[in-house]
């Protein structure tokens, strides 16, 4: 009888679904591909990673880029200094992040004597050397915990292992409980005090980025970060890859792009009155309520004629259904109980987002 060897990847690391971080292999960009000239916070293009940046003159392109150089892996984020910032004022910075629900990350069992390692992987590079900052922050308990990464210009996997906490437990919920920041240009605000590695404390802003590069220091500078993975443990499994559909539905807990294409009906209507009627769109379980956005314009057809132009507006019911409220502006009107067709005059979208 034979025995079967197995290569241990970790004293502390599980088997099974390891990866806690969405979108790590940078698949998923229902926002789209590119964004320009980005100066303020926001989602711009891949599924779950946020830019926040303020208070500087220094300007970044996004992109979700095509790579080829790094096996494996067919895609990545970008980031693209365009308008260099070398008068630094002490509140800027930039970020790039990924925010997460409390109840996803009771098994780290912080607050506990019991709090678990939980290490962090990802691959950079950039256009030649540079120091920035990757951050955990508990925003329950306004904890944080610092550890400073090196880029160069080829790809390099980084692995940084941050101790448990045994102080403040994340709440069980779906709110905002754990920041991942990757710290990209600070000013003195976030980045005058001293640096100790790997401590969780009470926060202190000017310890956030204590001794980081600036991004904003040139238009040459680039920065590239794809296969992120967070997992419990204390070390680095191989990246976990999971197929684009399963990545896709996953953002779609947070973020949904919906499209009617022009020429087509989204949903069969209810009449109120001669003027005004309402029609629901389904859509996936959302984490919370939703707000949501349009572009494009409705007709309502009914027997006998149309009416092109109506205006409409909604709200989210619930994490599952949107209510649109229809209100003709002339032509063809409808009967008080009677069905009528919600047409596409152009191409539609119905944006549903309930980031964290």
């Amino acid at each position: 009888m034979s025995l079967i060897k197995v290569k241990s990847r970790g004293t502390d690391n599980v088997s099974g679904r390891r990866n806690i971080a969405y979108n790590g292999a940078m698949q998923v960009a229902q926002r789209g591909t590119s964004q320009t000239a980005i100066s303020s916070a926001g989602y711009y293009t891949v599924d779950r990673f946020r830019v926040a940046t303020a208070n500087s003159a220094g300007r970044l392109t996004m992109t979700q880029e095509t790579i080829t150089d790094l096996p494996g892996f067919a895609n990545a984020i970008k980031f693209a200094c365009t308008t260099a910032d070398t008068s630094i004022a002490a509140n800027e910075y930039l970020q790039l992040s990924q925010y997460f629900e409390g109840q996803d990350l009771q098994q780290f069992k912080k607050g506990t004597s019991s709090a678990e390692k939980v290490t962090v992987s990802f691959y950079v590079k950039g256009n030649g050397n540079a120091t920035y900052m990757l951050e955990l922050f508990d925003g329950d308990n306004t904890r944080h915990n610092t550890q400073q990464f090196s880029v160069t210009s080829s790809w390099n996997r980084v692995s940084l292992t941050f101790d448990g906490d045994t102080t403040g437990a994340y709440d069980d919920d779906n709110a905002l409980s754990l920041y991942l920041n990757f710290w990209l240009h600070a000013g003195s605000s976030y980045s005058g005090g001293s640096y100790t590695a790997n401590t969780w404390a009470a926060n202190v802003n000017n310890k956030r980025a204590s001794g980081i590069s600036s991004f904003f220091s040139s238009t040459s500078n680039t920065f590239f970060i794809t296969g992120l993975q967070m997992e419990v443990g204390d070390s680095a499994s191989d990246f976990e890859h999971r197929s684009f559909g399963e990545e896709l539905h996953l953002c779609q807990r947070y973020y949904e792009s919906k499209y009617y294409r022009a020429g087509t009906y989204a949903s069969a209507a209810f009449a109120f009155s001669t003027t005004t009627g309402r029609f629901g769109i389904d859509f996936l379980p959302k984490r919370a309520n939703a707000s949501v956005t349009f572009s494009g314009s409705v007709s309502v057809y009914k027997d006998g004629g149309s009416n092109a132009g109506a205006t409409y507006s909604a709200d989210a019911v619930g994490t599952r259904q949107l209510r649109v409220d229809v209100s003709l502006t002339g032509g063809a009107t409808m009967s008080a109980g009677s069905a009528f067709g919600a047409y596409m005059e152009g191409d539609w979208y119905v944006l549903i987002d309930a980031e964290l």
